[in-house]
Formats: structure tokens, C-alpha cells, sequence
């Protein structure tokens, strides 16, 4: 049985001048590989059939090494059968359409287990000494070896392991094999076909709505992957609630939009198309009809309807800060843009006005540059993680991997979800209004939202990351590995027509990755955080990713059983400090969506609107009503009170004297409204906007005077 595979070049068959440092490499491999051999593995040695000058080294470990390593390694090796009699459950019936077929891939035998002693080798239940310890347990005990090996002292310093030599060039490869093609049935009755199985019975397409085989997929893989598996499998079944109450959501929305009273009103010719909105930004930008939102008014009604790296590398964290800020100069700069030309270029064709307006024009470029943007960084943060971890040295594997967990995700974190949560919860907060704007830097006038919200750009934002994400992720993990294995097919194939055996076959196939399975939880982590974080703006993201996780799991099926190496076995026993981490996302994202329903939408001033002020002693409206809801939330500002460094060029639509703005200042109902409190029941806020120290506000509401004293700033 070949245990593992190691490859190295035949340095008397280089074309090179520096022969000391070829004489160094091979005098450290041999070294090495003798005391491989006093350790008690075999090694066979055999030249490649497509390239002269690669070696092959394929590694043996016979029983009493395999015994020997077992008991260091306290691997857990069956006693005897399981013969508790378990209880079928009620829903047994229902599960097994969606199994893999039993007589394909037989279920696995449970057994009783318990730590191997060579001592007591008689009480465990061994019926062939070939197959009691099972193809994942023999590369788990070689590659242990191999990382313990010596290969050369050095002032007194002893250096050892399988990754330096590879790291330094002394071996190309060191792997597992794959038991058989992924193509063909195994014609050795000695070899069996588990990777033929696992390509038909779990990665293949036609099995996208079937169980995972995850006893086999441990079997075959280790612990490690099978626990991922299990865990994608998991939250991928999570998902199907989520979504399907996000699609009713958006669905409802969808058949509802014409139907919403204010999105009515704001399409009305005869309501909406009456209402001049002021410039939202100085001298180039015009006055505008309120009509031209009819379209984005419409869509934000099913967006959410009823429903220790700081102290180390601070820098990291305000290059992100500095790349939103660069973004938000991008917005308010290209925003001048559109506003000047598009409305000139466009003027008279209505269908594309409708669609096309400066605020979704600036929304959608600089949500692709901010995707741009964030895929630039995730390189630089990864080197700098993976630089800061290998400084800490951490004890072992696992530790190695959390700490590199914790510093990729806060790196994450920030860089995917800090544009995200400037748009939900600060732009359009602090514009000022009209006749005094706040300015960035002195110089760009303040992002404003659009009279609907800020929702449908949030919504614009998360699509095109995610969406992003999502094909940039399959290209790098799927489409790249498939296309560099062809071109070494296709090369190989021009170069001989013979037979290339296991091993050299899968040395053509991609290495794993010293990583293994870090970038596909971090994939899937930074997906449930735009999942939970934003559903209140996004209600389609579940569903989303639940077509994506359904997809995902056979593509990585695929990935692993056709185009990358066998994986080193690993144990494993939880998903590490993964699970943390979400465990922290998740309670983030309901005080986020809470955020975002009471801030960032307008379901509250609409709910107040609905129950308080649509009828008496507010309203003029008989019954509780939406209708004047788009007049309550504008205020009317005098033109002749603009500055002259923000009055416009040219005004479109002739003499005006008044145009209205979004009400953004918020003025805090203080004691001295007992009787607005007790009628509404409802702590309430009235948002309006000041003018030279004087107050409009339009719902048809009469405020006193005195009433007037009582009104604060906030």
C-alpha cells in the first residue's frame, strides 16, 4: 500500500551552474530519507514517465510502524461492533428520499472505540491487519512522521519536517493518493473505487438535492473536512426557512407596489408631479420634479415591507477607513457629474429617465468600485494576517488556525461591511438642509438619500458585493484549478502517449493549500454575515444564499474529488473559533436590523403617520389612511434664500419661489406635548427643517406659538 507520495527533481538532470547548493539539497534528502527508513518506513523510488527529471517517492509503513505510531498518536481504533439498538425516528421515512442510495454506498459500521495499545492489541477488532487501519488513519500516521523527521544540524539546532523541505525547495510535493480515477470503476478488486463513489454519489450535479454521504466523506477525508461538510450542509438547511419568508416577503411587495397609497401619490402627476425639490448639490445641479422617484418610491416598498491587530497594524484599519472615504469623495464628485449631464442628455426620454437618475447612476458605479476595492484588499490583508500569525508562533495547528481566524475576519469584517453600514446608518444623516448644506472637507456638499430612503441603494450595494463575491469566489476555486489542470493534461498528453500512473497523475492535480478549508468557512461566514446583518433592507439574501450554499457544497465536492491532491487527514472536533464568531455576527445583526428598521427605513414615520397624524385632531382624514403621507414628509423652503455659492445656474421650471426638501433636522417633542403624547400613544418625533429660524411644516398640522418655545434642536 503506497502511504504517501513524495517528489523531488533530479538535480544531475538540471541545467544550472550552482552546484554546491544542488549537492547541499540532495546531501539534506538523503539524510533525511534514512531516517525515514530508521524510523521503519519503506521507500521506493521510481522516475516519472512524462518528465525524466521528476522522482517519485512512494512511502510504505508496515504494520508494527503503523501500531507503533498509533499508540503515540492515541488514535481511537474500534473494540467491537455497536450493538445498541437505536430508535428510527418518526421522520425516517421522509429522510431516506433524500439519502444516497444504500446499496451504492453502504452505511458505515459503527463500532465501540478506544485509544490503541500495542499491548493490548488482542481486545481490538482486527479481521485483516490491511484493513484495520483504513486508508485516512495510514496517511495520518506517515505524515506524522514525515513532520518529525530530522534532515540536517546546524549549531546544534536540529531541523525537521516534511514543510521546510518543501518550503525550501528540496521536495515539489508530499501527498496523499487518491485511491482510484474519479472517472472509472476500479478494476483491482485489492483497490477501491471510494473517490469513483464519491464523484457519482456526492459531487456530481445530479445530486444537488440529495444528503451528503458525510460517514464516507469522513472516511475517505478525515474529520476535518467532514465536519465542514457537515457544518455547509447544516446552515445551507437553515437557510430554506429564511428564505422562503423573504421571498414571500418580496413577493407580497413585488404584487403590492401599485397598490401603495404614498408611491401612488408620488407617481400622481397631479400630486407628485406638482412638488419642486430643491438642487441636492450647489450651482450645477436644478430643481427637480418629485415623478422622477416614481420608479425607486415603488421599489422601496417590497425592499423591507411588513417585516490585538488595532495595536499591532492600526494602519490596516485606516487604509479601510480611507478607501470608504474615497468612496464617499467618489459619490458626492460623480453625483456634480450625473446631475449636470445626464438630465441633459436624457431629456425627453422618459423611459430611461425614470430609471437612469443621478442618484442610481453615482448608487451603481461606485458600488462596482467599492467591490473592486474590497477584492484589492482582501489580498493585502491576507498577507499581513498570515505575516502577524507566523510572528506569534503559535504551539500547534489549531492554534495557528484561530488566531489567523480572528485576524482575517476582523480584517473582513471592516473591509466588506464598512460601505454597507455608512449607507444604513450615516449618509443622509447630516446634510443640513437647504440654504445651509453640510460640507466634506470643506468643499463636497453632503450625501443626500433618495425621497424613498436609502434602502434601495443599500439593497444595490449588498447585490453587486455579494453577487461579486459569489462569481469572483467560483472563478478563483473552480474555474482557474480547472483550466491549470487541462493545460497540464493537454502539455503531458503532447509529450508521451504512455500510460502515467496513479501517483504522477496526482501530482498534476492543485496542491490544497496550507490552509485547507480556512477560505471556504471564511467565504461562507463573511455570506451569513451579509445575510444576517442587512435582511431587513435585503429579504431576497436568503434565498440567495441558499442557491449559492446548494451549489457550493457539490462544487467543493467537485473541487476536492477531480481536481485538487488528497488532502492530509485531519481531526477535528468543532468548527473552531468559526463558531464564535458567528455566534457574535448573529447577535450583531439583530441589533443592526433593528437599527435599520428604525433609522435608516421610514416603517416608523409611516406607522405614526397612519395612526396618528391621517386622522383628527391631526389629520383631516376620516378613517386611518396613507394618503398625505408624501406632503408630511417635505418641507418648504423659500428659493430666495439660497446662497449665492448653492443657488443654481438655471432654474427649470420657470419663476419659483418655493421648492421642498426632505425633512432631515429632527426636532424633539419635549414634556410640554401631554396632549399630542396621550392622543397617539406613540412616542413620536416631528422631523422638520429650519429656514432662517422660522418653521414650514406642511402635514396640514397647526402648530402654536406656543407650542413653538418647546421645540429643541437635536
Amino acid at each position: 500500500i503506497i502511504d504517501f507520495v513524495l517528489v523531488y527533481e533530479d538535480e544531475s538532470k538540471k541545467i544550472t551552474h550552482k552546484r554546491s547548493d544542488h549537492k547541499k539539497q540532495k546531501r539534506k534528502r538523503q539524510v533525511y530519507e534514512s531516517n525515514l527508513i530508521n524510523n521503519g518506513l519503506q521507500l521506493e523510488a521510481t522516475r516519472s514517465v512524462l518528465d525524466e527529471k521528476l522522482i517519485f517517492v512512494k512511502v510504505h509503513a508496515p504494520w508494527e510502524v503503523l501500531c507503533t505510531y498509533a499508540e503515540v498518536m492515541h488514535i481511537k481504533l474500534p473494540l467491537q461492533p455497536n450493538d445498541l439498538k437505536t430508535r428510527d425516528s418518526a421522520f425516517n421515512w421522509f429522510s431516506k428520499l433524500f439519502r444516497v442510495n444504500e446499496n451504492i454506498i453502504k452505511p458505515e459500521q459503527e463500532f465501540f472505540t478506544a485509544p490503541f495499545q500495542k499491548e493490548h492489541l488482542s481486545n481490538f477488532y482486527i479481521q485483516d491487519k490491511l484493513t484495520f487501519f483504513n486508508p485516512a488513519t495510514r496517511s495520518r500516521i506517515v505524515h506524522f512522521i514525515l513532520s518529525r523527521v530530522e534532515y540536517a544540524t546546524k549549531n546544534n539546532v536540529k531541523k525537521f519536517g516534511i514543510n521546510k523541505l518543501l518550503d525550501t525547495g528540496i521536495y515539489k510535493a508530499a501527498f496523499p493518493l487518491h485511491d482510484s480515477s474519479f472517472r472509472h470503476m476500479s478494476t483491482d478488486p485489492n483497490c477501491p473505487s471510494e473517490r469513483y463513489l464519491l464523484y457519482r454519489e456526492w459531487a456530481h450535479p445530479k445530486n444537488i438535492f440529495k444528503l451528503q454521504p458525510l460517514d464516507f466523506i469522513r472516511k475517505y477525508y478525515g474529520e476535518k473536512i467532514g465536519i465542514y461538510f457537515a457544518w455547509l450542509g447544516f446552515y445551507t438547511n437553515m437557510l430554506i426557512v429564511a428564505a422562503v419568508v423573504g421571498a414571500g416577503c418580496f413577493l407580497y411587495g413585488c404584487l403590492t407596489k401599485n397598490n401603495c397609497t404614498w408611491s401612488q401619490e408620488v407617481c400622481d402627476p397631479n400630486i407628485g408631479g406638482n412638488i419642486i425639490m430643491c438642487p441636492q448639490c450647489d450651482k450645477v445641479c436644478t430643481y427637480w420634479n418629485l415623478t422622477i422617484t416614481c420608479e425607486s418610491s415603488k421599489v422601496t416598498t417590497f425592499t423591507w415591507f411588513n417585516i490585538n491587530i488595532f495595536l499591532v497594524f492600526p494602519w490596516q484599519i485606516l487604509l479601510i477607513i480611507a478607501s470608504v472615504i474615497g468612496i464617499i469623495v467618489y459619490r458626492l464628485s460623480v453625483f456634480l457629474v450625473f446631475s449636470s449631464t445626464l438630465s441633459q442628455h436624457i431629456n425627453g426620454t422618459e423611459a430611461i429617465r425614470k430609471y437612469l437618475t443621478p442618484q442610481t447612476a453615482t448608487s451603481v458605479t461606485a458600488s462596482f468600485i467599492s467591490f473592486i476595492v474590497i477584492m484589492v484588499l482582501n489580498i493585502v490583508y491576507e498577507k499581513v494576517a498570515i505575516l502577524i500569525t507566523d510572528f506569534e508562533l503559535p504551539r500547534t495547528q489549531t492554534d495557528y488556525e484561530n488566531s489567523l481566524t480572528t485576524k482575517m475576519f476582523l480584517f473582513q469584517f471592516v473591509n466588506y461591511y464598512s460601505s454597507c453600514f455608512y449607507i444604513a446608518f450615516f449618509k443622509g444623516k447630516f446634510v443640513g438642509h437647504p440654504g445651509n448644506p453640510v460640507y466634506w472637507l470643506g468643499k463636497y456638499r453632503n450625501e443626500e438619500c433618495d425621497p424613498g430612503g436609502c434602502l434601495l441603494e443599500l439593497t444595490t450595494q449588498l447585490a453587486i458585493i455579494v453577487g461579486g463575491k459569489a462569481i469572483w469566489n467560483n472563478i478563483q476555486e473552480v474555474l482557474l484549478p480547472w483550466v491549470k489542470n487541462l493545460i497540464g493534461r493537454y502539455c503531458a498528453a503532447a509529450r508521451s502517449e504512455k500510460v502515467v500512473p496513479r501517483w504522477e497523475q496526482d501530482y498534476h492535480l492543485q496542491p490544497i493549500g496550507k490552509l485547507g478549508l480556512f477560505y471556504e468557512y471564511l467565504e461562507m461566514v463573511i455570506q451569513f454575515g451579509f445575510v444576517t446583518l442587512f435582511v431587513a433592507s435585503f429579504p431576497l439574501a436568503p434565498l440567495l444564499a441558499l442557491i449559492n450554499n446548494m451549489l457550493e457544497i457539490r462544487l467543493d465536492a467537485w473541487k476536492l474529488t477531480t481536481q485538487f491532491r488528497r488532502m492530509v487527514p485531519q481531526k477535528a472536533q468543532d468548527i473552531g473559533a468559526w463558531q464564535p464568531i458567528m455566534q457574535g455576527i448573529a447577535i450583531l445583526a439583530v441589533v443592526t436590523n433593528a437599527m435599520i428598521i428604525a433609522f435608516t427605513s421610514d416603517m416608523i414615520p409611516r406607522l405614526v403617520y397612519y395612526w396618528s397624524f391621517s386622522v383628527p385632531p391631526y389629520g383631516s382624514h376620516s378613517s386611518h389612511t396613507m394618503k398625505g403621507y408624501i406632503n408630511s414628509t417635505l418641507s418648504v423652503f423659500n428659493i430666495s434664500d439660497f446662497k449665492n455659492e448653492s443657488k443654481p445656474f438655471s432654474p427649470w421650471f420657470g419663476n419659483l419661489t418655493t421648492c421642498s426638501a426632505v425633512l432631515q433636522r429632527c426636532l424633539r417633542l419635549v414634556p410640554d406635548f401631554p396632549t399630542l403624547l396621550s392622543d397617539t400613544g406613540i412616542f413620536a418625533t416631528l422631523l422638520v427643517t429650519s429656514t432662517n429660524m422660522s418653521i414650514t411644516y406642511t402635514t396640514g398640522m397647526s402648530l402654536q406659538p406656543s407650542w413653538l418655545s418647546s421645540l429643541s434642536w437635536r
